[in-house]
């Protein structure tokens, strides 16, 4: 199963490097047994297959070490946001139950207030230092089958709280799978993790290169939108995979002299998330023709179900670049609104079946059949690939980041002085900005300072949003729904509600 492509790849290449953080590296040979340590360490301590496992640590290999080592138990591992506020952390471990936390020790207290039951693995027993006196030989590994939950990725909930995505082991290695076909992944590749591991384009990033027996290198989480250092990064570690959201590579090109430095280890350039703004695609392709480019397409239900290959130079009539066709074993179409399959010059929900779609949310009925409708609507091209158009709810993404603009909402409406709220996002890529509109009526109006404050306690940083409009009412439609559109119009430039 998916913890096995370590293990695999250690009796291969013992020697190789599997991992560079920050905080260190690891070969294969260390990760192999830094995993069996972490998993003998979470046995002792009551976790047994099925159980879900917290990690709470920044990005490095300390971190990797811990996911393999849940897995091994048969468990799941379940990656917090390092950023999240405390309440929310909270909130995700009640959710799923968890049965352990790995954390900073001196974290643990802000997260486990008031949660009985759950053990902790302090991240200080992780360090190097601290491991001889536990075994490095693996235990008896319990059976894992391909439904097993690997693990829980949690997302933005439509109903103000966080939900979890179930993964099994069958959908990640249906995904890994083909991306290693995809991109001829070898053992001489140095993949980029630029993503944090509560974010579904990490998946590809380790298990890929893991898949292979090549190197992984960890972007530090607070470098992630340095541009200049990312450059730096690609050309220091002779990067030959890199995968990001559109908005990181941008940045890279316009304030890191990406185009210009042309690092020569680079070979494939893959980017999913957002779209990407085809001004800046067109000069990445006219500057590096012969640069293998994938534009994957999938929330993170269903992980990368559509890729398009980029061919250089572009159809100069295009002004998005189409997600492609289906992948890693999924059939994809589009649903129109009399659930008829859309046909070509049609436009409908993507829809998506095959061993990459999920099978529920934790704490939900399991999904009833394997067609799971993404809620983006696309057209069916010419040619059979399709095309992204939009949402046709108010999940948005920003700089990447799934976003249910109700969960935003739910948090504003907490404070006293706010009867209703709403929110909508203004501009894409990295000009991508959050906007809070505040029906206050009499009452005094918060600050945006206010506003920030409040959504700390609650949400990722990403969710903060960047500006907060007071008005008297929310303006509805017919429907007595708030109509962003309506409040998007007060804006400029238009925004993207």
């Amino acid at each position: 199963m998916l913890g096995d492509l370590v293990i695999r790849a250690a009796a291969r290449r013992p020697d190789a490097l599997a991992v560079r953080g920050p905080d260190g590296d690891l070969s294969y040979a260390e990760l192999d047994a830094r995993a069996n340590q972490v998993a003998r360490a979470l046995g002792g301590a009551g976790v047994g297959a099925g159980d879900r496992v917290a990690i709470w640590l920044p990005k490095g290999a300390e971190a990797v070490a811990a996911m393999q080592g849940v897995l091994r138990l048969g468990a799941a591992y379940v990656p917090l946001d390092v950023l999240s506020p405390p309440a929310r952390a909270a909130t995700v471990l009640r959710d799923c139950g968890v049965r352990a936390l790995v954390a900073p020790r001196d974290a643990v207290g802000k997260v486990l207030d008031g949660i009985d039951g759950v053990s902790l693995l302090p991240a200080e027993g992780l360090r190097s230092q601290a491991l001889p006196s536990i075994s490095a030989d693996p235990m008896p590994r319990p059976t894992i089958r391909p439904d097993d939950l690997a693990y829980i990725l949690y997302t933005s909930g439509s109903t103000g709280r966080p939900k979890g995505v179930c993964i099994s082991h069958a959908n990640a290695i249906a995904f890994v799978d083909w991306a290693v076909g995809a991109l001829d992944a070898r053992e001489s590749d140095r993949f980029s993790s630029h993503a944090p591991f509560h974010f579904d384009l990490s998946v590809l990033d380790l298990y890929a290169a893991f898949s292979a027996g090549a190197a992984v290198c960890l972007v530090p989480e607070g470098a992630a939108y340095a541009a200049e250092h990312l450059v730096r990064f690609v050309r220091d570690e002779r990067i030959t995979v890199w995968y990001s959201v559109p908005s990181a590579i941008t940045l890279m090109m316009e304030h890191g002299g990406l185009l210009m430095a042309q690092p020569d280890s680079l070979r494939a350039l893959l980017f999913a998330g957002e779209p990407f703004p085809m001004k800046h695609l067109r000069r990445l392709c006219d500057a590096w023709p012969r640069l293998v480019m994938w534009n994957l397409y999938g929330p993170t239900e269903t992980n990368v179900c559509t890729a398009y290959q980029v061919a250089s130079p572009l159809d100069p009539e295009w002004t998005s670049i189409p997600i492609g066709r289906a992948v890693s074993g999924d059939r994809v179409w589009a649903r129109k609104a009399d659930g008829l399959e859309a046909q070509i010059g049609e436009e409908g929900e993507l829809m998506v079946e095959g061993p990459t779609v999920f099978p529920g949310y934790w704490g939900q009925p399991p999904r009833a059949g394997n067609a799971y409708g993404t809620g983006d609507v696309v057209r069916v091209g010419a040619d059979g690939e399709f095309s992204f158009l939009g949402r046709r709810d108010n999940m948005v993404k920003v700089r990447g980041h799934r976003i249910e603009l109700a969960e935003i909402e739910s948090v504003l409406q907490q404070h006293a002085s706010v009867r209703d709220a709403a929110a909508i996002v203004v501009g894409e890529g990295l000009t991508a900005r959050i906007v809070a509109f505040l029906a206050v009526g009499e009452h005094a109006a918060p600050t945006l300072l206010d506003v920030k404050r409040l959504c700390a306690q609650k949400l990722p940083r990403y969710m903060i949003p960047d500006d907060a409009l007071t008005v008297a009412e929310l303006p509805r439609n017919r429907n007595g729904k708030v109509d962003r559109w309506a409040l998007a119009a007060t804006l400029h430039p238009s925004p993207s509600p």
